[in-house]
Formats: structure tokens, C-alpha cells, sequence
């Protein structure tokens, strides 16, 4: 019998997911195998708590800790689990749910948890910026501006981040970014920046994709600050696989570089807005963090 614990956060979502949330603890203990695995569900309270908790749990033993929520929750309980023998699990009910599509987690959170029944655990690397953690991207420049919006919008939904996307896309002004390390030394006038442990930001967006959480290495995606003269054709890309092939992007490939900006300005990490020193320290922690996937018989 293994013991595996249910983070929960109750408010990531739209209002439909956190009604499902609400009814989620009944689901896990019908579809859970019970003769494989003892479960705890415990829903957040605050900010960082579900960092706490999966600490605490990683320090009890268990075998693993389910984030049940999108990328931020993801990244909370990860947090927690870093350079540990605890597994991370994930049931993805946040807007993205980027890393989980990456590591193809069904969707559905019944779906999600038959995966469970039926995992094993990979070791894949993270990323740290500043020594903040990121599981999947990282990145300043227009979608670190989007989504300091989309933090502060009433509503959350993949419509709610287009139309953040809409207003912002035609005023917002590049910055020219210098790129050190790992033999790089690169100078950049760019429209975002985006550095890749898993290969999307969320919602099958795929800003690069050939990232592996695998390699040891990062994605370094460019976009021109040209870019918006190619909007429609970047969209297509983004969302058919295709780019990187866009003459409008470079892909550098590296363990670890220094990002030195002209000033301060939005940074994300998993898609949450921080507050961050202007020049930013980025690497790769190979086989950092243990994921439980769909078994490969």
C-alpha cells in the first residue's frame, strides 16, 4: 500500500472548475485502487500553502503528492518536491494546465486519476530563476506583461488571456535583451523571451516544440520585436507545432545563462506574474523532480 496525497486548490479555474473541485474528493476515493494506494485530500488555504503541505508530506514519506489544479498549483506542490523521492501528480483543472499537456495527463479529472492507477515515476529536470522554480516556462517581454494582467482580471478562462492578449498587442514597446553563459552571448531585440523546460505555456500553445523536460537543457525562444507584423501566422504556428520554423523566432539551446535587461519589467514563471531583480540567473536542474505518468508496459 502506498501512501498518496490530494492538494487541492480550491480557487484556480473558472467558476465551472471550482464547482467540479467541490466534488472532486468523492471522485478520487471512487476511482482511486484502493488496494494500491492510501489516500489524503487536503484543500489550500493560501498562497504558498501548497508548498507547505507537500513538504510536510515529502518529509512524511509519501509516495507521491497530486497537484489538482493548474501551472501555479503545479508549481506550489513541486516547490515542495524538489530533490525528493515524492513523486508529483498532477489533476489538471487550471486555465493551462501547461505541464500536464506536456507530459500528456489527460484533462479530464476522472481520466486523470484512472492515470494514477496506472503510473509510474520519471525523473525530469525544473528549472530555477533567481532560484524561484519553474517546471515548465519562464520568460519576460509581451507574455510576461499578459499575464500580470490576467493575474489581476476578475475573470480567469483561455478567453479572459486572449483578450489580455488583444489589448496589449499593438502598444506594447520591446526591450533589447543581452543573453551570457553556456557560450552564449547573444544581444536581442525581442518581443518576449522565453525560456522552456516543457514545450507550452498552456492550453496546446506551444512555444517550443522540441523542449524536452529530459535533456538537461533549456528552449531559449526569441520572438522578433517584429513580431506583430506576423501575428496571424505566429498564432497558426503556435498552436500546429510549428514555431520554431518562423523566421520571426530563434531557439538557443543551454544548461544555464545570465538574462541582463535595460530595466525591470514583467516576469513570469509557470504563467504567474513575480517580482524579480532586472537581471535574472537561469538553469537547468537535471532529474530534479520525480512525475508520475502513464506507465510504459
Amino acid at each position: 500500500m502506498k501512501n498518496i496525497a490530494f492538494i487541492i486548490n480550491p480557487i484556480s479555474g473558472g467558476k465551472e472548475t471550482q464547482n467540479a473541485k467541490r466534488k472532486l474528493p468523492k471522485l478520487i476515493m471512487q476511482t482511486l485502487d484502493a488496494a494500491q494506494w492510501l489516500p489524503n485530500i487536503v484543500f489550500t488555504e493560501r498562497p504558498a500553502h501548497a508548498t507547505e503541505l507537500s513538504h510536510q508530506f515529502a518529509r512524511m514519506g509519501f509516495d507521491a503528492v497530486v497537484a489538482v489544479g493548474g501551472d501555479g498549483t503545479v508549481n506550489e506542490v513541486a516547490c515542495g518536491l524538489r530533490d525528493t523521492q515524492t513523486a508529483l501528480g498532477i489533476i489538471p483543472m487550471g486555465s493551462g494546465n501547461g505541464f500536464a499537456r506536456h507530459l500528456n495527463i489527460p484533462i479530464r479529472p476522472i481520466k486523470a486519476i484512472e492515470m494514477i492507477n496506472h503510473s509510474e515515476p520519471i525523473s525530469v529536470d525544473y528549472g530555477t530563476a533567481n532560484g524561484r522554480m519553474f517546471v515548465s516556462t519562464c520568460g519576460t517581454g509581451f507574455d510576461a506583461l499578459v499575464a500580470d494582467n490576467f493575474a489581476g482580471s476578475s475573470k480567469r478562462g483561455f478567453m479572459t488571456y486572449v483578450q489580455n492578449v488583444l489589448k496589449e498587442a499593438f502598444t506594447y514597446q520591446p526591450q533589447t535583451y543581452h543573453l551570457v553563459g553556456d557560450g552564449l552571448d547573444v544581444t536581442h531585440k525581442a518581443f518576449l523571451i522565453t525560456f522552456a523546460n516543457a514545450n507550452q505555456w498552456g492550453n496546446d500553445a506551444l512555444i517550443a516544440p522540441k523542449a524536452s523536460v529530459q535533456d538537461g537543457k533549456m528552449d531559449i525562444m526569441l520572438m522578433s520585436s517584429h513580431a506583430i507584423l506576423g501575428s496571424a501566422s505566429l498564432a497558426l504556428r503556435l498552436f500546429t507545432g510549428s514555431i520554431d520554423d518562423s523566421h520571426f523566432m530563434d531557439t538557443l539551446r543551454a544548461r544555464e545563462v545570465t538574462l541582463v535587461r535595460e530595466s525591470a519589467a514583467p516576469f513570469h514563471i509557470d504563467g504567474d506574474p513575480v517580482e524579480i531583480e532586472k537581471d535574472i540567473h537561469i538553469k537547468i536542474i537535471e532529474d530534479g523532480l520525480r512525475v508520475l505518468v502513464e506507465k510504459r508496459f
